[in-house]
């Protein structure tokens, strides 16, 4: 058969089309989240995020709830499914072993997913540890059970769960409470004909539901001091503790809607994954649930390869473990998740003042104090961090600059100002160790989501660790003139003390050595009247053991003292990592009318440094000519340090910039016939579609500066000629 050949003469634009690959309504990964109010961090940063109903784990896939509130980065309704689908299909982040039918809480990261999360790490360092001159430490994720019990996270790392007793289901109380409470008000708002705004559901999807939901709230009007006593409730949930929940559910009446019975008391859950260390199984441990021990473990070598100067920081980036009651919230609540932690050391003596706080004196915060939310009101107050620390709503200066310090980098990487508030812990809230700590929150469809916590967590945990292994975790510091110190001293008689009192006898020591000079000043005293003294010890006799005089000894001391020795405080920033990404891709997120104006497209306008990607490179055609500028053009952006990809698909021009819009791919540079002859390529900014057209080192001049942030798209627009689109003659061969 004899080969046909004709000519082709087609009129093509070189500047690429807007029009992109449609979403698919239909996408099977249509996200199982409950929406959340606010994420609270139970005792330890970062918390998990605030889930409503713990629902049974299964692989059946259920609706989801948006926030009616949350929007796109241009102030369009957020479609929560629509993004999710968008997020899995470009493979920002999959399910973890899907396939065998998905564990729930564990995701893994694709490509672009991975490339976002170094670059916003990679920030981070320059911010923090670069800026701040910190020193960084990569510790281990296996701890020993003693550790974490000497910590207080044995004890203490928990949340309030509860059970329907008919199901089994197992709740949250404190989502349990808010949800049934918020389901409530809306129920009143639609008593009262006000608009309670959802997003649209299908009759059948309708059905279903209030068939699910026989023990549901109906729209019932309420009293305005009902509604003013729930809204309080809810202004101040994370304030309850578990015996609180238990009350305010037995109080109100609230119910499983999926059973129309009250759950069982609230009961501790503890959040650590436990496990044993070697062969044995004699050593018990955990995986570590924050990076922050470590660190405090690491202080005198620390102190010490800072050649013993005070302040100082430490940094850890890392892997922590959470064993989360029902994690159905993507990535906002995770069983394992990226952790960036700071630990910095200050001298309390010196009110914990910052030599650099000045810097940041003018920077603008929005404050919810724990005042207002005990007032039953969430509005938050906007003021300079300088008036804050000043006023005392910020406790110190060096708890205040990191405050400005986290709302300076987060709006670095691309989180909306406007978005973002700042939340002080509630007295119950609070951690044990904590002097005043704030969560930097982040406004997303699931609402308020903790993303940051900054926490003053004083001398606490040096001090515990100190206390239960004799490591001297302390600054000695030389003193400029001798002071003179009188004060009680124990002296113990330990060739006695140790064979009187057997394996309990380091234990009483300890105890008798950390008492405070008024403690000892009583024991001298019953010294004197008894010839013995009683003392708290947990754990030994009941909690109480006598002393006699024969075994101890105290007096008053007078000394001079050439060197000081404290334990300092410690501040401490604590970030989320994953919340931090997910809610970075929704403030980014934004949809924008194909040609035909039918279907949205989206779009991810991540900041270009970072962006997964900063340049896609698009052949105008298959046409074998582009192939070595294409080639040379990609090897020019990685010599110049600019991460890129190749897209030589048969899609059309449009239809591929589309997608890298949807990967978030700031700028697209066109390889078409006009390079052939000049050499010459155009360069497309994602936002406007807009372009400008200039020889290849000026382009990748200017893509370099636009990168590195020293230029932006106007400067680009100023300097290099506008590109407006012309026609090609194509010979295509057949």
């Amino acid at each position: 058969m004899k080969p046909l050949l004709s000519l082709i003469l087609t009129r093509r634009l070189s500047s690429p089309l807007v029009a992109g690959t449609p979403l698919h309504s239909n996408n099977n990964y249509t996200s199982v989240v409950a929406p959340l109010r606010r994420l609270h961090r139970p005792a330890f940063a970062p918390s998990t995020p605030r889930l409503k109903f713990q629902i049974p784990q299964t692989n059946k896939k259920k609706p989801e709830k948006m926030s009616t509130d949350a929007t796109t980065l241009k102030g369009q309704p957020l479609d929560r499914a629509a993004l999710d689908a968008m997020l899995r299909r470009r493979l920002f982040y999959t399910p973890s072993f899907e396939i065998y039918g998905g564990v729930s809480g564990l995701y893994d990261y694709g490509p672009p997913g991975c490339a976002l999360q170094a670059n916003v790490i990679d920030l981070w360092r320059k911010h923090f540890i670069l800026e701040e001159d910190m020193l960084e430490v990569d510790c281990t994720v296996l701890t020993p059970h003693d550790v974490l019990k000497t910590s207080g996270h044995v004890d203490k790392f928990a949340d309030w769960m509860c059970k329907d007793p008919k199901n089994g289901e197992i709740l949250r109380a404190d989502h349990f409470v808010e949800d049934i409470l918020e389901q409530r008000l809306k129920g009143d708002k639609e008593a009262r004909g006000l608009k309670v705004e959802e997003k649209e559901e299908t009759d059948k999807k309708k059905a279903a539901k209030k068939k699910k939901n026989k023990g549901g709230v109906e729209a019932v009007r309420l009293d305005d001091a009902v509604v003013k006593e729930y809204e309080e409730i809810l202004a101040q949930i994370d304030n309850y503790n578990g015996e609180q929940l238990g009350e305010l559910i037995k109080k109100h009446d609230l119910r499983n809607p999926a059973t129309g019975l009250q759950p069982t008391p609230p009961v501790s859950f503890n959040l650590m994954f436990q496990t044993s260390i070697g062969p044995s199984s004699n050593l018990p441990g955990y995986l570590r649930p924050e990076t922050a021990q470590g660190q405090f473990l690491n202080f005198a070598k620390l102190l010490e390869f800072n050649t013993g100067q005070m302040p100082f920081a430490s940094a850890s980036i890392g892997k922590s473990y959470r064993n989360e009651i029902s994690p159905r919230a993507g990535l906002l609540r995770v069983r394992e998740f990226l952790m960036a932690e700071i630990e910095h050391f200050v001298d309390p003596e010196g009110h914990k003042k910052h030599a650099r706080f000045h810097e940041v004196a003018d920077v603008e915060l929005a404050f919810l104090d724990r005042h207002t939310q005990l007032s039953g009101s969430t509005v938050v107050k906007k003021q300079t961090i300088g008036q804050a620390v000043k006023e005392g709503l910020v406790d110190n200066e060096t708890l205040g600059y990191f405050l400005a310090r986290i709302l300076l980098f987060l709006k670095k990487i691309g989180i909306d100002e406007k978005k973002i508030r700042f939340r002080q812990h509630m007295d119950n809230e609070m951690a044990h160790y904590a002097c005043d700590c704030w969560d930097a929150e982040l406004h997303t469809s699931a609402g308020w989501v903790e993303c940051v916590g900054c926490a003053d967590r004083s001398a606490y945990d040096l001090s515990v660790h100190a206390k239960k292994t004799g490591a001297p975790l302390v600054v000695r510091q030389r003193l400029e003139e001798p002071i003179t110190i009188e004060e009680w001293d124990i002296a113990i008689d330990k060739k006695n003390f140790g064979p009187f009192y057997k394996k309990d006898g380091k234990t009483i020591e300890n105890a008798l050595l950390a008492t405070t000079q008024e403690q000892r000043g009583e024991l001298v005293k019953q010294l004197e009247e008894n010839g013995k003294v009683v003392i708290d010890v947990p754990g030994v006799n009941n909690g109480k053991v006598e002393v006699s005089k024969d075994l101890l000894a105290i007096k008053w001391v007078k000394r001079v003292e050439n060197v000081r020795e404290y334990t300092p405080n410690v501040i401490e920033p604590s970030f989320g990592i994953g919340r931090i990404l997910y809610s970075l891709m929704e403030h980014n997120y934004w949809t924008r009318a194909s040609e035909g104006g039918d279907e949205a497209r989206g779009v991810l306008s991540f900041p270009p440094a970072v962006a997964p990607t900063k340049v896609l490179i698009v052949p105008l055609s298959s046409n074998k000519d582009f192939t070595p500028e294409v080639r040379k053009l990609s090897q020019k952006l990685r010599s110049a340090g600019v991460s890129s990809r190749i897209d030589d698909s048969s899609a059309s021009i449009g239809k591929r910039y589309s997608r890298n819009d949807e990967l978030g791919t700031p700028f697209g540079v066109t390889v078409d016939f006009q390079t052939l002859k000049d050499g010459t390529v155009t360069l497309r900014e994602r936002d406007s579609t807009r372009q400008v057209r200039a020889e290849e080192d000026k382009i990748i001049a200017a893509i370099k500066a636009l990168v590195e942030g020293t230029k932006t798209w106007q400067d680009v627009e100023e300097e290099l000629p506008i590109f407006e689109g012309q026609q090609e003659v194509e010979v295509v061969v057949r």
